[in-house]
């Protein structure tokens, strides 16, 4: 076997190594390593270490190299801090875009409030966990060093929802939130629900004090709204609406928006979700949220209208896609936040260039939609004064950020 020298890390995590053949991709491996290995096509296998990196070490979870939800726990925390930030810096560069950058921000181990679990019903047992990368293998977890403790409590109410709905045949998406209120449960790709089953979930959900257990697009129990802080209101989102995976990255986040945000004191929030950035703004600015799910909507609204204290938020439906919000209706605004979907936001921000906005908080969970569309906003005559990367995602490839533009 030969031996391969890994230069840099790939957006997934693998270490790639330049060959007079085109790229070697090595899966566990970083900067500076020498490894051989089985090779098949461009892709390394049964990987071995022959050199280490000083930046590597010991994985955490006994799961690590087979579970697929994490591909970095080998790294050192200072080394994939500043990987991340090299992401970004790069997809700027490539939009001929430079700006400064703020400390990165990386949530602690053990802190994801939600995971979307794999289950599988066996003849004699129930797995439940992720699979493995590239694989329909799935890893029964027994530990995970990533998610709150809240969630891997509750294996056995999961297994006992996998046996009453799931079948040998196919697979259950569990996704489990934790909540202010306890638990918040939706389950898809199970058996038809009929009677029998669902005076069974509900009484799982009874036994086991879930908040909210919905099947699919039926709500089987409700026995206490699965509600999250944002800000000073209260907001149950609908059940697997979008959030934001750590409270510490949510906070982290926040902060940096208020200090793009400056003395604003009427905001658009594009892309607003249930409120996340919406609501604790409206604690020193009125704002218009628009988000084009209508239940995220009406979650946003109705937790503004119970909380106090809070100035105006007008909460709107609205497809940003189709209809993006016109250069006219921001003439009345000082600034605009927006976080959209890792597609990024093309058509809004072209129309957010031609307005006569002069702040922008931009949040993005791609650097290369976020770098495309920086530079829509460049062109036009914004500064991208400061970015800041915000790891949500601990030991994984997916980077996020936050950003201020002024012009």
């Amino acid at each position: 076997m030969d031996s391969y020298t890994i230069d840099r890390l790939g957006h997934e995590g693998d270490g790639i190594a330049a060959t007079p053949n085109g790229a070697v991709y090595a899966p566990f491996t970083l900067p500076g390593e020498v490894v051989r290995g089985r090779l098949e096509g461009a892709r390394l296998f049964d990987v071995q270490l022959q050199s280490p990196a000083p930046t590597r070490v010991a994985a955490p979870c006994p799961h690590f190299g087979r579970c697929g939800g994490c591909s970095l726990q080998h790294g050192h925390d200072d080394f994939l801090a500043a990987w991340k930030q090299e992401i970004v810096q790069r997809a700027l560069a490539a939009q001929g875009l430079e700006t400064a950058f703020r400390p990165v921000q990386t949530s602690p181990s053990h802190s994801r409030r939600r995971a979307t679990f794999t289950a599988r019903r066996t003849r004699k047992t129930v797995q439940i966990g992720f699979f493995e990368a590239g694989s329909e293998l799935l890893v029964d977890l027994a530990e995970c060093h990533i998610l709150r403790p809240a969630l891997m409590a509750a294996r056995p109410t999961l297994a006992a929802i996998t046996r009453a709905g799931g079948s040998r045949n196919g697979v259950l998406k569990l996704t489990v939130t934790e909540s202010l209120e306890g638990l918040d449960i939706l389950v898809s790709g199970g058996k038809p629900l009929d009677i029998t089953l669902r005076a069974t979930l509900a009484a799982i959900a009874e036994a086991d004090d879930i908040a909210r257990l919905t099947w699919d697009d039926d709500q089987i129990a409700l026995r206490r709204r699965p509600v999250q802080p944002f800000g000073a209101a209260r907001v149950a989102p609908p059940p697997g609406a979008f959030l934001q995976a750590t409270t510490e990255g949510e906070a982290a986040l926040l902060a940096a928006l208020r200090v793009a945000l400056g003395p604003a004191r009427r905001v658009v929030d594009l892309f607003a979700g249930c409120g996340t950035f919406s609501l604790p703004v409206a604690e020193t600015a009125e704002v218009l949220a628009v988000e084009g799910d209508a239940p995220m909507v009406a979650a946003l609204d109705r937790g503004w209208r119970e909380a106090r204290g809070l100035h105006r938020v007008e909460a709107v439906a609205r497809d940003l896609f189709r209809r993006p919000l016109l250069p006219a209706e921001f003439k009345t605004y000082d600034a605009v936040i927006i976080d959209p979907p890792r597609a990024g936001a093309a058509a809004q921000m072209a129309a957010l260039a031609l307005s006569s906005i002069g702040r922008v908080a931009a949040v993005s969970c791609s650097p290369v939609t976020f770098a495309r569309d920086a530079k829509t906003l460049c062109d036009a005559g914004f500064t991208l004064d400061w970015v800041q990367v915000v790891d949500q995602f601990r030991w994984s490839g997916h980077v996020e950020l936050a950003a201020q533009f002024t012009r």
